[in-house]
């Protein structure tokens, strides 16, 4: 590791840090530190971090914005590379947008709404990455990352480029391919349609004011927590059971929504497994159905 190390801190790929504190980078405020913590400058400094921990034989994982991760309160070993300033770049043509991997969904859909552009409205309230949400084709209001998605530019874990078009990355239900085979989104073509501003603006304005008016942003959160059993909606199941504002430690069942597990304030990564256990086994027994977690839960490695 320290070899790794100083070999980043040499190349200047960005900022390298060891024993980084992961809460301090994810939207739940939970996570212990990573032993290697990095925040490349550009897509170049990205695929030189990539090829190090390779040759180093030290495994790695991405984060963006950090929203939609649980991240052990153990924290991880090997490295954890953050997508962000040196990935924000974004390029108009058009209908056609280009826009790096770090860039955030919500700033990205304010600014192409301003420009008349349209698609992207669905996207106001996602607190993700655009590398993140085209990772777990991110979605809401009857649209998501597919619909838009013209192709991605994707780094694999070899340090090799490839461009995938919308029908290689394979999605699905906040699904792609990445989730089968390691890669780093590091930038996304975009279609968009052209369409009046003021309703464009308007009807992003209205998405944003709806998820803040039934869904638990005034809480560190991580976004739904269960992916809907459909035609089931995983809100619903756990509502029916009474279950809102059930609480283990820290972690509570949003009292606002019944798919959103909040931070009280001090709730462990501990908390939260038994919460979404507790509400699993609630849900089995009483409906039949093996209900699946939406937000990425990242097992510990520090004993490995």
């Amino acid at each position: 590791m320290e070899k790794a190390y100083q070999r980043l801190k040499q190349l200047q790929v960005g900022n390298v840090q060891k024993g980084e504190i992961l809460s301090n980078h994810t939207t739940m405020r939970i996570g212990g530190p990573a032993e290697l913590f990095i925040q490349p400058n550009s897509i170049e400094h990205l695929q030189m971090t990539v090829t190090v921990l390779k040759e180093e034989n030290i495994p790695w994982r991405v984060i963006g914005r950090g929203s939609n991760l649980l991240i052990p309160d153990e924290g991880l070993k090997g490295a954890v590379i953050n997508l962000g300033q040196g990935l924000e770049h974004l390029e108009i043509n058009g209908e056609e947008i280009k826009v790096g991997g770090g860039y955030p969904l919500v700033k990205l859909s304010a600014v192409i709404s301003k420009k008349g552009l349209s698609g992207l409205e669905f996207a106001g309230g996602i607190p993700a990455s655009v590398g993140g949400a085209v990772y777990m084709n991110a979605g809401a209001h009857g649209s998501d990352m597919s619909k838009i998605l013209k192709k991605a530019h994707i780094l694999f874990e070899d340090g090799s480029f490839i461009w995938l078009s919308k029908e290689k990355m394979e999605f699905s239900y906040r699904t792609s391919i990445l989730q089968r085979k390691k890669g780093i989104c590091v930038e996304a073509v975009f279609q968009l349609k052209k369409g009046n501003t003021e309703e464009i603006v308007n009807r992003m304005k209205y998405y944003k004011e709806y998820r803040k008016d039934t869904q638990p942003w005034d809480y560190p959160c991580a976004g739904s927590i269960f992916r809907n059993p459909l035609p089931k909606y995983a809100g619903q199941l756990i509502e029916e059971l009474g279950l809102k504002g059930k609480q283990i430690g820290g972690a509570q069942i949003s009292p606002k929504h019944a798919n959103f597990i909040v931070n009280t304030g001090k709730a462990t990564a501990h908390d939260v497994e038994a919460l979404i256990r507790y509400v699993q086994d609630e849900i089995y027994q009483h409906y039949q159905i093996k209900i699946e977690t939406e937000i990425e839960r990242i097992e510990t490695k520090k004993d490995e």
